[in-house]
């Protein structure tokens, strides 16, 4: 995908960001009654060019924040949207950026972390920009000032990459579900600020965490689901167990489908019903991977560990995935 990076997120991506934006905060209003006062949200480098910025866009819409572009039409910063003008209170949405992200869109990076920062610094009341009133919060607890508290990017350290929840799931080598929030801590900790570096700041990051209440990505690809590969539950997993463990509640999980028609936001246990089905349970699926030999096998015990990778990272997986799985291939 070629792309130019002083016009992410363009025109239609805000557009079609701000609509993603409202559906999700609609079906959390609908499950819990209530608007989120933070979500922790997972961005990708890829699903970011595909679509020109469109999950980009829906972190500043969440925010009520949009990008700023100079006279030439590149890309300057951020800017926020009058509260007004947005109509609702403002959500404090913690991000977590792939390494691919972090590599391919600094200026990107800074564009996000610029908006929660002056989200936080605006003379707004504390119950319609939550933003700030965390981040009051967190300067009177810990002593720092506002640039520090509002901090609300996080990646890897330079040239890392993933959290390695993965690995441990498919190595099955975790022993409890605090050794897989640690891991996903340790590795995404790296806070990026306005000037696009780098800080460990895994107290912050715990901090945030604890008050989490959903964890969002987007599905960009009709070919790959959340059970085709293991990176989802490496990131979206990781952050939903990592949530669970600093703040000792479990929180809903969505996933934003964008590859027909207006979109849809799902929760977990939804999309993962959905694969299995179309996918996992169809004949049509395994019988013509089981045409493939051992190589078709690999793939179907693929979907079957990634699978158990939302379980163990979110415990949202219905027991009826793995006795139909076990019904099919096994008994």
């Amino acid at each position: 995908h070629g792309f130019d990076p002083f016009r992410l997120p363009t025109a239609v991506a805000v557009a079609e960001g701000t609509a993603q934006a409202e559906l999700l905060l609609q079906r959390h209003c609908k499950d819990h009654g209530r608007m989120p006062a933070r979500i922790a949200m997972v961005l990708w480098g890829t699903d970011n060019l595909k679509t020109e910025g469109g999950p980009i866009a829906q972190v500043l819409a969440l925010v009520g924040a949009r990008p700023r572009f100079d006279g030439f039409g590149r890309l300057a910063g951020a800017e926020l949207i009058e509260l007004h003008e947005l109509g609702r209170a403002r959500v404090d949405v913690v991000v977590t950026l792939s390494g691919i992200f972090r590599d391919l869109l600094p200026l990107q990076t800074r564009l996000l972390a610029e908006s929660s920062l002056l989200a936080a610094t605006a003379d707004e009341p504390v119950e319609l920009n939550p933003i700030r009133g965390h981040a009051l919060r967190y300067c009177r607890e810990h002593g720092c000032d506002m640039e520090e508290a509002a901090l609300r990017v996080f990646s890897n350290a330079e040239g890392a990459y993933g959290s390695n929840v993965n690995m441990l799931i498919d190595s099955g080598a975790w022993n409890g579900d605090d050794e897989i929030a640690e891991t996903f801590a340790s590795r995404k900790c790296f806070a990026y600020g306005v000037d696009g570096k780098a800080l460990p700041r895994k107290e912050l990051m715990g901090s945030v965490l604890r008050e989490v209440e959903a964890a969002y990505q987007n599905v960009e690809s009709a070919e790959l689901g959340l059970t085709s590969i293991d990176h989802y539950f490496d990131t979206l997993g990781g952050i939903s167990k990592a949530v669970q463990q600093f703040g000792g509640h479990t929180i809903p999980v969505y996933v934003g489908d964008r590859t027909t028609g207006d979109g849809k936001v799902r929760s977990l246990s939804e999309q993962v019903a959905l694969e299995t089905r179309t996918r996992m349970l169809n004949p049509r699926f395994y019988e013509a991977l089981l045409d493939h030999g051992y190589e078709g096998v690999r793939q179907i015990e693929s979907h079957v560990t990634n699978t158990l990778g939302w379980s163990a990272t979110t415990g949202q997986v219905a027991p009826w995935v793995y006795k139909n799985i076990t019904d099919t291939f096994m008994l």
